[in-house]
């Protein structure tokens, strides 16, 4: 399994506005600046961000995007999640209709092991954790 720009781009706007969430909005091509990524594709990802509940915007001058909850309540895995889908390494885990052999397969067991470490690995980091593991500060 490997992921996409969208994840990690999508994380680092993410932790970008959980640096801001007492201060307020934050403007996109700001934040495009600072992570020196394409404001044209952080506005893809923004999208679906939204449409997960994670960030809300707002228009104006003293508009632009937010947490929509605190730091502490947001994962990476709400992330990831969002920004790539079903996160599962082989189709026939998640959907076992798929795959006429899922009764026999002596692998299936390896694959589900390996969704469930990812999984609870990527729920165990909030981003509140990320910027207390690098001692950054909330602005």
């Amino acid at each position: 399994m490997r992921l996409s720009t969208r994840s990690r781009y999508g994380t680092r706007l993410m932790l970008k506005l959980a640096l801001n969430y007492t201060k307020g909005p934050v403007f996109l091509k700001d934040i495009a600046q600072e992570e020196e990524i394409s404001e044209k594709y952080l506005s893809h990802l923004v999208i679906h961000l939204k449409a997960s509940g994670l960030i809300s915007s707002s228009r104006g001058a003293h508009g632009g995007y937010r947490l929509a909850k605190p730091p502490q309540l947001i994962t990476v895995k709400d992330i990831v999640q969002a920004l790539e889908g079903n996160l599962s390494t082989v189709e026939c885990v998640k959907n076992p209709s798929v795959c006429k052999r899922v009764k026999g397969c002596v692998t299936r067991d390896v694959w589900e092991t390996l969704d469930e470490k990812i999984s609870d690995t990527l729920n165990s980091v909030t981003l509140n954790d990320l910027i207390k593991s690098k001692k950054l500060v909330l602005e």
